[in-house]
Formats: C-alpha cells, sequence, structure tokens
C-alpha cells in the first residue's frame, strides 16, 4: 500500500488513535526481565515500533543502511525526491530540544538534496508514568513549521562555545507562551540558515556562503519544477 506522509499519518493518529496510548520498555537477559523507566532509548524504540507497523500495515517504504543517513524512512518507491519521512520524538513534560540536523552537514545537503525542504516530519511528544511510556501529541510538520528565530540567531540551533553545531526546533506547539514563532515559508527558513552562515565567523566568508541560497533555490526548482515560496 502506498501512502503519502498525509495518509500515514490520518491512518496512524486518527484511524487507529494513537495519542493517549500507552507503552513499555522491557529488557529481557536469561531469566531476568524488567521494565525499564529511563528515556534514553525511547525515540530509537519508537522509530523502531512505527517501522514495525508499516510493515504490519503493508505500507510501502524502504529505509537507509545506515541510521545515522537521511531520511528516516522514503514513502515514496518510484522517486527518491519524495516520500522523505523523519521521525522525531521528545518528552513532552520538557521542551523539543531534539535535533532536526547538524548546522553545516545540512548546509551540504540542501545544496546537493534542495527537495529535502520538502520533507515531512512526524514528531511524537511522550511522557513517562513509572515505566508506561505515554503519547501525549503526535504532528506531522514540515521543517519550516518547526523553526523559527532565537535572540541572537535569525535561526535557532545549538550553539557550544560560539560555534553552531545543531539545528534546534523552537516551541512550535504552544505559540501563545513562546517570544518566537516558526518561520512562514520554506523561503523564510532557507533566508534564516543563510542569516546564520552569514554572522558565524566560521563561514561568513567561505565561498559556499556567498553563493549558497541562490544555489539552493534554483536547485530546488530544478529538482521539484516549484519556486520555492
Amino acid at each position: 500500500m502506498k501512502l503519502t506522509a498525509n495518509q500515514l499519518y490520518n491512518k496512524l493518529v486518527i484511524e487507529k488513535k494513537l495519542i493517549g496510548k500507552k507503552g513499555k520498555i522491557t529488557f529481557k537477559l536469561m531469566d531476568i526481565s524488567l521494565e525499564v523507566e529511563t528515556k534514553d532509548t525511547v525515540g530509537n524504540l519508537v522509530q523502531e515500533w512505527i517501522k514495525s507497523w508499516m510493515i504490519s500495515e503493508n505500507i510501502e517504504f524502504k529505509d537507509p543502511p545506515s541510521t545515522q543517513k537521511f531520511p528516516d524512512f522514503q514513502l515514496d518507491l518510484s522517486d527518491n525526491t519524495k516520500g522523505l519521512l523523519e521521525i522525531k520524538c521528545f518528552d513532552y513534560d520538557a521542551s523539543a530540544n531534539f535535533d532536526i540536523a547538524a548546522f553545516l552537514a545540512y548546509r551540504r545537503s540542501l545544496l546537493e538534496h534542495p527537495f529535502r525542504l520538502d520533507s515531512d516530519y512526524l514528531i511524537i511528544g511522550y511522557a513517562m508514568d513509572g515505566t508506561d511510556v505515554i503519547i501525549k501529541d503526535v504532528w506531522l510538520k514540515k521543517v519550516w513549521e518547526i523553526c523559527g528565530p532565537s535572540g541572537k540567531w535569525a535561526l535557532n540551533c545549538n550553539v557550544k562555545q560560539g560555534e553552531l553545531t545543531n539545528v534546534r526546533p523552537i516551541k512550535w506547539y504552544n505559540n501563545n507562551r513562546t517570544t518566537f514563532k516558526p518561520f512562514k515559508s520554506a523561503l523564510e527558513f532557507v533566508e534564516a540558515f543563510d542569516s546564520n552562515q552569514r554572522q558565524w565567523a566560521r563561514t561568513s566568508r567561505d565561498a559556499i556562503t556567498s553563493t549558497w541560497k541562490k544555489l539552493v533555490i534554483s536547485g530546488y526548482k530544478k529538482s521539484t519544477g516549484k519556486d520555492l515560496i
């Protein structure tokens, strides 16, 4: 069965009523079995569960040979520029502090694969109640719908000792209680990304930065047939 990301979301979240469901993490070695309370493994296990669920529902997909490769799943087997799906999880009682991508790697990736801007992000907010993992909410978003500015940067990023490391989301799911709002378009996201690399001393004067935005915008149109708006 071939599904788009929106169809998959509707089947999993609306039809199967994923929100509110509870699960457990169990580890068994020899004759000892325990239910795990730590949050460290939840994200990876939820991704593996989604993979098993898609298999059980006969949903077409492929995943990369390495878990470090983008995307997590490809839903369109006939066109590698479409159906790109990333899975992200976070502790709903804390904040959405997951990494979207390493800043420099994402910069290179958008030059080579500008259609990546059309990727869908299936984001799962969970809570822990003892050993229960509770699905609190689920979103299907584009990258610009979960990203926005920070106090110092046009695009919110994790910064260590003045170095941009990873692109991070803002709190897109509670606009009434946050100062910074998500971007309204893919073009706004690209412009903010470009602003960051021009502000960052490490990339402000290199050759890639001088032409990056123009190449991403033209490359997107060439690879998708659409203008970046």
